[in-house]
This record gives structure tokens, C-alpha cells and sequence, in this order.
């Protein structure tokens, strides 16, 4: 096992390293009563890898989620791309399909997106099956994108003469053939698509919540978290009644959470107050490598694995995985 030596007054003097540190931890050696032992012990499990972590169990058919609010702001994207991330280090085979015309979650998974890149709008407007377009994450095993290119911007546009527009996804992602139930697919199926909105209410989010079952609300732990949300709920129980009976909302994360704040508290408190069980019990911290991940291309998961931000997401990548519709 490799140590470094040092020289001092009274002779040379072992240091440690990380990698001896976890053994240490078998052999009950190291000291677990410290934050910086538990800090490292955590770090060095976080960097170890999708092997060393428990899978969580597979669902029995492909959950489709929708993850949308029309706050701009509130963690939306970074909470698609960081979860898709952590449930394919949790095993499950996800399909992130980016709706959004910025292109950001096809950014953050570093998947090209540039203008003419085959994309969403292939699929929405020309009718091109999904798996032809789907691309995989270069840095995650076992996720896949459908890129969103700024082509998108004018889909809502050239879409509204079309003949049921806001089905065009649902049916694209019904075609797919690795989208469905277990006993029909077997293990080669996706586990989870997971359908990043623009932050509005138009075509292109109508689209989604017609084809999701289940939908996930990030709500920020800042004063104007509910600001807004109104009328996105008004909007899924328009669905609900008129397009998608089904449509369920099964999971709200709270993002940006500031622990040193009464405010942070006091929202996240209002916030299980109003939607119960539907809440995840793990809430994302402001955490700078969170933001920082975006601009090297990569989800906060893969960019720095044992940071608050990645461990926090991952944590509700399990719980999400672990939780069934509730609504």
C-alpha cells in the first residue's frame, strides 16, 4: 500500500492517504467521530463509481416523467439532467428528452445540439421515431438524449395547423421500442423517460403533459416559490380532464436550499404543508459546483461526485426510484 513519508524533528512521520483512509475504515481503524473522517469516507464512496453503489429496484414498466414549472429559475433543468444522472448510477436506463429550445439539459449532457443536429423537432414536426434521434451521454453509462436544437423555437408555430398537435410526443414516445412493460421488453427497456419543458405554458409543454404519467415540480426555497404555481396546476387539472386523465403529480424537490436561513426553512415547510407526501424528503443545497457543472458540460453527478449537490441529487434519485405515484 503506497504512503508518503515526511521528515520531522523527531524522525520520518507516515501520512496517509485517501486511498488508505477507506481501508482503514474496514479494519476499524479509522475515526469515525470526526466530520472530516466522515467527509472523506463519504467523498471516496461517492468517487468510487456506479459499482460499489446498490442498484435501486427496476420498475415494471418505463415511468414517463415530466418535469416542469413556468418560473424560470427554480432549478428545472439542473434537476432533469442531475437526476436522469443519478438513477443510471443507480442502475436504470433513462431517456432524458430535452423540450426546451435553449438546448440547456442537452448541454449539461454533452450531447450535440447544434442547428441542423437531428433533435426533437425532427420527432414533433416531421414525425422521425425517437430512437433515431436519441443520442448517448458520453459520461453516463446507460443514458441516453434526444437533443433539443434552437429549430424548436419555431415548432409551436408550424405545429398549430397540425391535426391533434398536442399528441404529436405522446405518440412518438408510445412508437418506441424499448418503451413499455417489463414483460414484454424485457431488460433491455428504458426505466424512465424524463421530458425537460421550457419554462411556459405552450405547445411544446401541453405536448409533454400529454404524454407524461407522472410530474415533477422543482420549487425553490426562496420567497416566491409558489408564486405562479397556480396556474400550472390549473393547467395539469385541464389536462387531466380534457387529455391525460393519468397524468399524476407524483414528486416535488425542493431546489436552492439554504440550511442558515429561516426563509429556506419556512418555505420548505409550507411546501410539505400543501403537497404532503408528494414532497421528497431530500432537498437540494445552493451548492456553487451545482452551477459550476453546466459550463464543463457535464451533470454536477459526474462533474464533482462527492460534492453537497451531487450527493443530495443522488439521494433523491433514489427515493424517486423508490416511491410510487401518490397522487
Amino acid at each position: 500500500m503506497e504512503c508518503r513519508m515526511t521528515e520531522s524533528n523527531e524522525g520520518p512521520v507516515r501520512v496517509r492517504t485517501a486511498a488508505e483512509m477507506a481501508d482503514y475504515d474496514s479494519a476499524g481503524e479509522q475515526d469515525h467521530s470526526t466530520p472530516l473522517a466522515r467527509a472523506t469516507e463519504q467523498s471516496l464512496w461517492a468517487r468510487s463509481g456506479q459499482r460499489s453503489r446498490p442498484p435501486a429496484p427496476r420498475p415494471a414498466a418505463t415511468r414517463v416523467f415530466v418535469v416542469a414549472n413556468q418560473k424560470g429559475g427554480v432549478g428545472k433543468t439542473t434537476s432533469t439532467v442531475n437526476v436522469a444522472a443519478g438513477l443510471a448510477q443507480l442502475g436504470q436506463r433513462v431517456l432524458v428528452i430535452d423540450l426546451d429550445p435553449q438546448g440547456n439539459a442537452s448541454t449539461a449532457l454533452n450531447v450535440e445540439h447544434r442547428q441542423g443536429t437531428a433533435s426533437v423537432y425532427d420527432a414533433l414536426v416531421e414525425g422521425t421515431p425517437l430512437e433515431e434521434i436519441m443520442v448517448p451521454c458520453p459520461d453516463v453509462p446507460d443514458l441516453f438524449v434526444v437533443p433539443a436544437t434552437i429549430d424548436l423555437a419555431g415548432a409551436e408555430i408550424e405545429l398549430v395547423s397540425v391535426v391533434a398537435r398536442e399528441n404529436r410526443l405522446s405518440k412518438a414516445i408510445a412508437a418506441h421500442p424499448r418503451i413499455g412493460a417489463a414483460a414484454a421488453l424485457g431488460e433491455d427497456r428504458f426505466d424512465y423517460v424524463i421530458i425537460d419543458c421550457p419554462p411556459s405554458l405552450g405547445l411544446l409543454t401541453l405536448n409533454a403533459l400529454v404524454a407524461g404519467e407522472e410530474m415533477m415540480i422543482p420549487i425553490q426555497a426562496e420567497y416566491y416559490a409558489l408564486e405562479g404555481l397556480s396556474q400550472l396546476l390549473a393547467t395539469v387539472d385541464m389536462v387531466r380532464a380534457h387529455l391525460n386523465p393519468a397524468l399524476a403529480i407524483s414528486t416535488i424537490l425542493v431546489t436552492m436550499y439554504d440550511a442558515r436561513t429561516r426563509l429556506a426553512a419556512g418555505v420548505a415547510e409550507e411546501v410539505r404543508a400543501h403537497f404532503g407526501e408528494q414532497v421528497l424528503r431530500t432537498m437540494i443545497p445552493r451548492s456553487v459546483r451545482v452551477s459550476e457543472a453546466p459550463s464543463y458540460a457535464q451533470t454536477v453527478v459526474t462533474y464533482d461526485p462527492g460534492s453537497s449537490g451531487a450527493l443530495s441529487y443522488l439521494e433523491a434519485a433514489r427515493e424517486i426510484a423508490a416511491k410510487g405515484v401518490t397522487s
